[in-house]
């Protein structure tokens, strides 16, 4: 398996700065190249569902296999967000690129949903991601 290159300071900080606001979930660092998982907070990892024999509800959180207790409210899987942001940021760079041209890039995505909002920082080598809470309108 190949080794991730390590978050820099400056990109460890921004994240921890970013995930002492109020209503924050969970926090990834996804690498830019590649989608992997470099860190993550609040998301249930692959070895952690197989491990707790937790399974998906319909609405993509998981429950305890044993007692049907929700481990976290709204827990998800680590590897299924970290794709899904990584598909997305790709997706917009498309986009950006093809509507201002190649020397344009994103500094910030905002995605708000009804349930919570996902704040996403690409960095050179990494995607930072912060889910919260939506605040009330």
């Amino acid at each position: 398996m190949m080794q991730q290159p390590s978050p820099s300071a400056e990109t460890e900080s921004l994240l921890a700065r970013l995930s002492q606001r109020p209503g924050v979930q969970s926090t990834l660092i996804i690498s830019r190249d590649t989608g992997a998982i470099v860190r993550s907070s609040g998301l249930l990892t692959a070895e952690e569902i197989e491990a707790d024999g937790a399974a998906p509800t319909a609405n993509g959180t998981y429950l305890n296999g044993t007692d049907g207790e929700v481990k976290k409210k709204g827990t998800r899987n680590a590897e299924d967000v970290a794709r899904l942001v990584w598909n997305f940021v790709r997706s917009a760079g498309n986009m950006i690129e093809e509507l201002n041209g190649e020397h344009d890039e994103a500094k910030l995505l905002r995605i708000r949903t009804k349930k919570n909002e996902l704040v996403v920082v690409p960095d050179a080598k990494f995607l930072l991601v912060v889910i919260h809470d939506t605040p009330p309108a």
